[in-house]
């Protein structure tokens, strides 16, 4: 420390303003640095490995990882009482179109946004049948973003196209290819039915259909 501040007073003024440039540009490098570490350690992990994730359907039974193995699977944060609530219709036709190629959809209830998932499995399951008939796979509430966020939503969001970011609301739609590859990220607005997700759905089908 004597050293130092025989050091510091030795300097005359040009020398000292020399060496507060050269720490302050060390101190913007280093942070530099570990900015872009943490962005692409955010963004490594670039597929999901379904049988590390230990789903269990809306009544508790555990899923069987086999049976998403090989398919194309559209994720969805799902909601009872959304304004996007009526993409559940979109969503079943979509599903009833696809599922012979190799499609299938699963829905994750979640009350992260605006309370808007507030039903125990019962209630959740009892809506989506009676009013839109909805029988591809539900999964027990989790929560997408914060602290709890569950392991398939860890994997989504530090995907390639998860980017790092927060789901922004419900029924935001990731895709995912028959090797687990995450495809792409779709907003709320974008509907079942969009040409945007069509095409999306229908390339990872077509593409990966092609190295069976």
């Amino acid at each position: 420390m004597a050293l130092s501040t025989r050091l510091l007073s030795s300097l005359n003024p040009s020398g000292f303003k020399f060496l507060v440039l050269i720490v302050a540009s060390l101190g913007v490098f280093s942070a530099s640095h570990m900015r872009d570490g943490s962005a692409n350690a955010a963004s490594s992990a670039t597929s999901v490995d379904w049988s590390q994730l230990g789903l269990a359907q809306l009544d508790g039974t555990p899923v069987n990882m086999e049976e998403l193995k090989g398919k194309v699977v559209l994720v969805v944060n799902v909601a009872s009482r959304c304004g996007y609530t009526s993409q559940y219709s979109g969503l079943q036709a979509l599903y009833e179109e696809k599922s012979s190629a190799g499609f299938t959809i699963v829905g994750v209830p979640c009350n992260q946004f605006g309370g808007q998932e507030p039903g125990n499995a019962e209630e959740i399951k009892s809506f989506c049948t009676l009013n839109y008939g909805v029988n591809f796979p539900l999964l027990q509430k989790q929560d997408v973003n914060g602290a709890k966020r569950s392991l398939l939503y860890k994997a989504l969001v530090h995907s390639g196209p998860g980017n790092g970011k927060d789901v922004s609301w419900n029924f935001e739609k990731f895709l995912i290819g028959r090797t687990g590859s995450v495809e792409g990220r779709f907003r709320s607005g974008v509907a079942p039915d969009s040409t945007e997700l069509l095409a999306a759905i229908d390339k990872a089908i077509a593409v990966q259909a092609k190295a069976h």
